[in-house]
């Protein structure tokens, strides 16, 4: 299983994730930020700023306790919500801006 190592905020929602195999990536993260448990970190600079490397299950995570599994991180798995078809029609109606502020697709 591939574990975070390291973890610093960059510009936007991006971090820089080094992994435990060495590789270092630059991920936006801002397409995982779903949910009220990332609503703060969404909303407030500091509070995405303050993401950390999870020792217990390897991701990255958030004083709040919000995660993000190493897995998705690198790449190897979409996050659970992406698997309810419901959920990856809202995430392509989101991205494309079709969703309106009521978030009716």
């Amino acid at each position: 299983m591939m574990r975070v190592a390291t973890v610093r905020p960059l510009d936007g929602f991006c971090l820089r994730v080094g992994f435990t195999d060495g590789t270092e990536q630059i991920i936006d993260v801002e397409r995982y930020l779903r949910g009220p448990v990332f609503d703060e970190i969404r909303r407030d600079r500091s509070t995405f700023e303050a993401v950390a490397v999870d020792g217990k299950l390897g991701g990255v995570v958030w004083p709040n306790g919000a995660d993000i599994d190493p897995d998705v991180l690198y790449g190897l798995h979409e996050p659970a919500w992406a698997d309810h078809p419901d959920e990856r029609d809202r995430a392509s109606y989101e991205e494309h801006g079709v969703l309106g502020g009521h978030g009716d697709v």
